[in-house]
């Protein structure tokens, strides 16, 4: 189940413009499933493409994983966790040494 729920996410984060572009730099998700009594609870570490609104990518990607797990396996997702390990610079958002004013 756990390699349904790292196929899920990177399907999820596919559908994003930015991170569907060669060379992001993004490590693949990892995920760990704890299964008992008919459910499944999931936990995700990832990288995320900066920038970005973080608030509704989670939301979007929880929703979107919880989904597609429960249809290809059966199984009812209560829970699905996020560590977000790193936010990689895409395109110009790249830290060029400027300040932030």
């Amino acid at each position: 189940m756990a390699r349904i729920a790292v196929r899920a996410a990177r399907e999820a984060l596919a559908e994003q413009e930015a991170t569907s572009q060669p060379g992001t730099g993004l490590a693949g998700p990892r995920a760990s499933v704890t299964v008992g009594g008919g459910t499944a609870r999931l936990g995700l570490s990832l990288d995320l493409p900066y920038p970005i609104d973080l608030a509704d990518a989670s939301r979007r990607l929880q929703q979107y994983v919880s989904t597609r797990v429960s249809q290809l396996t059966g199984i009812k997702v209560t829970e699905v966790t996020l560590a977000i390990e790193h936010l990689v610079p895409i395109g110009g958002a790249g830290l060029d040494g400027g300040r932030v004013q």
